[in-house]
């Protein structure tokens, strides 16, 4: 691998708008990308051949298409506008011409940059050019039974979409599990669109199928789907399409990766987030005796260039590229070690991803085990906001991140800062620890640090010794404005357990948000439906069916004083939806619950729920954060966060 300048990789972004913190996802983008319409492209570029090719330009979208299709490469006699303000405008290498220009461009063809174009065809019909054939992106539609709302085809909901590293060798499968939760927002009839891609890109299957009605459960198996379509051994990814979708345009989903064949590794990970980024950050560096893999999965139905994709050291300016170049809708690996070589926990690591793909996995192998994960978004729009560090008699401790402490006699914790904003120059940070009863127990101020710092703090050297009653608790990051007032609202960690015994580990990482008061900021508290302030709690536990358990860590944070204790429901579901049985607890505010499925629910519970059971965390009094994972009997386990809706 070579270390290239910095500039070639910022040429190679794609300059595509995927998601915007005001607007949300962009559909268009989705539209064009998906893997029929890809195959629709080539068909209509087909079509247009080497005739002489207009475009008509009317919303300013032949740019986006153009970074995925060779557009440029046409027989382009000019691209044409209607807003006076691009006229003159840059667009596939053509300087945006009046639309009132068309008719003496000497088309044979003219492409119209828009779905759902007849009205805008309307307006330039007597502008075409004497006997030129007239197409538009219409020709990309996916049928019209895979849309949610026919009448306005870029609505977001008839693009619920997804990815997922998806693989099944001798040694490793894979499961997703959700649950149909477009039903509690009047969906009647969901169906999955579904593409498996092998490691070079190549469609291995494609197939739809229907969900059960109502709040079903939904578990992809990757060795049921091997043999369901007489597969060999694969590693890749598999795309999601939820037709039928409401409510919520993201396929949010728990994925478990188990070892097979004797190997013992296990873990978990969270859904992909479902919009490609220019950069993503929180990759840690490997330990000695250990290897960190990079999962780079291409999510487009173009090649990525070679020397598109670079890490860097955080804090460090020097990007190494990977200079290969990676197939459409391809999986590759890469070690860590090969471009970083040196690197070493607590070390984190930037990737420099152009927007090629999906928030990317990492998976770390040591001694025979092996664990998966992901990073985080790493923004670029934010600026320090001064008003934070005034905030603290309207909003307590503001913005939280909570992270479990898991049983202390079994599970060591490791907690690393990790910066996600570009703007990060130095983050001024502690942590407060609780135990379950919500009594503060340890503080730990990281002071201010520099955005190079690596810095993770071993829970067991601030506890000295201490023990927790129960033995667990939870601890919060947290701004520490004594330190800096550098701060943004951005704060993310990483969270690393170790079993003491048998030396196997999991991670996780999130973001931090203001929890359970009912002033509001931005947004916040989050709200899954409607305006903030977000105040009760629709958690999803997919349960294993792993020889082991299923363990949750739910946790009460409050940015100010809330209700003394929440008023939770632990409800189960069997694979239809039809709740079996529940139990209520209470969790003191800033405080938490370590429980396991088989300590909650007795066997005879157990088997009338049956096989793709699932619990939904209910709360209508609080907002509460979860954890959830497996727990095997050989010493292996998972963890990750939960996700709601």
């Amino acid at each position: 691998m070579r270390v290239l300048p910095c500039h070639l990789g910022e040429v190679m972004k794609l300059r595509i708008e995927t998601f915007s913190n005001l607007k949300g996802g962009n559909a268009f983008y989705k539209a064009v990308t998906h893997p029929l319409a890809a195959r629709a492209m080539a068909d209509l570029l087909r079509r247009i051949e080497n005739r002489r090719l207009a475009i008509y330009d009317p919303l300013g979208l032949a740019a986006g298409a153009g970074e995925f299709y060779d557009l440029a490469r046409r027989e382009l006699v000019g691209v044409f506008v209607q807003e006076l303000s691009a006229i003159g405008t840059p667009v596939l290498g053509r300087r945006g011409e009046p639309v009132t220009d068309l008719r003496e461009s000497g088309a044979e063809v003219v492409l119209i940059a828009a779905f759902d174009a007849a009205r805008s065809i309307d307006h330039v019909r007597h502008l075409i050019p004497s006997g030129a054939e007239v197409l538009s992106f219409d020709a990309l539609r996916l049928p019209d039974d895979m849309l949610s709302k026919g009448k306005h085809y870029l609505d977001p909901l008839n693009f619920a979409t997804n990815f997922v590293f998806f693989r099944d060798t001798g040694r490793h499968r894979t499961r997703l599990t959700t649950a149909n939760y477009w039903a509690r927002y009047g969906a009647r009839n969901i169906e999955l669109y579904m593409a498996l891609f092998e490691e070079s890109g190549e469609l291995l299957a494609e197939w739809r199928e229907p969900i059960p009605p109502g709040a079903a459960a939904i578990t992809l198996d990757s060795a049921l789907i091997r043999a369901r379509f007489g597969l060999d051994e694969f590693t890749g990814q598999l795309f999601l399409h939820a037709i039928g979708a409401e409510g919520h345009d993201v396929v949010k989903y728990a994925l478990d990766v188990f070892g097979t064949g004797g190997d013992l590794s296990l873990s978990c990970t969270h859904d992909a987030n479902s919009w490609p980024s220019d950069r993503y950050a929180g990759l840690p560096a490997p330990r000695d005796g250990e290897r960190v893999v990079l999962w780079l999965q291409n999510s487009h139905p173009r090649p990525i260039p070679a020397g598109s994709i670079g890490l860097n050291l955080m804090g460090d300016d020097r990007m190494h590229w990977f200079d290969r170049e990676i197939a459409p809708f391809a999986s590759t690996a890469i070690s860590v070690d090969t471009l970083l070589p040196g690197a070493r926990w607590p070390q984190q690591i930037e990737v420099q991803a152009g927007k090629h793909m999906v928030r990317p996995r990492y998976e770390v192998i040591a001694a025979g085990r092996r664990r998966i994960a992901h990073v985080n978004v790493e923004r670029a729009d934010l600026a320090p906001d001064p008003e934070l560090a005034e905030l603290g008699n309207l909003l307590g401790k503001g913005y939280l991140l909570p992270a479990p402490v898991l049983p202390r006699r079994r599970w060591h914790t490791s907690i690393l800062p990790t910066p996600m904003a570009t703007c990060q120059t130095e983050l001024p940070i502690g942590v407060i620890v609780y135990d379950h009863a919500a009594n503060e127990v340890a503080r730990h101020r990281f002071g201010r640090l520099a955005r190079r710092d690596s810095v993770a703090l071993d829970l067991d050297a601030l506890l000295d010794g201490m023990t927790l009653p129960d033995d667990y608790g939870h601890l919060e990051l947290v701004y520490d404005f004594e330190s800096g007032t550098l701060a943004d609202g951005w704060l993310h960690g990483l969270f690393r357990y170790e079993d003491r015994a048998s030396g196997h580990a999991a991670e996780t990482s999130f973001g931090a948000h203001i929890f359970n008061t009912v002033l509001t900021r931005k947004g916040e508290p989050q709200s899954y439906g409607g305006r903030a302030p977000g105040l009760s709690t629709r958690l999803f536990l997919r349960l294993g069916e792993y020889p082991g358990d299923t363990l949750c860590h739910l946790i009460y944070p409050a940015s100010t004083p809330w209700h003394a204790t929440s008023e939770t429901a632990l409800i189960l579901y069997d694979r239809d939806g039809t709740e079996i049985a529940r139990e209520q607890v209470s969790i003191p505010c800033s405080g938490s619950l370590f429980w396991r499925y088989g300590e909650v629910f007795d066997a005879t519970t157990r088997g009338h729920a049956g096989e793709h059971a699932y619990m939904v965390i209910r709360d209508t009094t609080c907002r509460l954060f979860g954890y959830h994972g497996l727990i095997g009997r050989d010493g292996a386990f998972s963890l990750d966060h939960m996700f709601g809706f």
